[in-house]
């Protein structure tokens, strides 16, 4: 039997690879680059959502495992990714 957390993350997993190839079929369909990039820069949005919320979980789920300052550096490390990914 899976944890519920175990569960959840991969349903947002599962879900945000659903949007991904919804998207990318949406890309193929529109077949214009102008409409193209706004259909894909809508996944810049998602993509951290994603990331923050499955981190969350987990975090929860190991939060009876691991200390308060090892909770605090997840988080600096999950901010330290969205930073870099945003390219400053």
């Amino acid at each position: 039997m899976f944890e519920k957390a175990i569960l959840s993350m991969a349903f947002l997993r599962m879900f945000s690879g659903s949007i991904e190839i919804i998207v990318a079929f949406i890309i193929l369909k529109l077949n214009d680059i102008e409409k193209a990039l706004l259909v894909n820069s809508s996944l810049a949005i998602i993509g951290p959502i994603i990331l923050i919320v499955t981190t969350s979980i987990g975090v929860v789920g190991l939060s009876e495992k691991i200390s308060f300052s090892g909770i605090f550096w997840i988080f600096i490390g999950v901010a330290c990714i969205l930073y870099g990914v945003k390219g400053h």
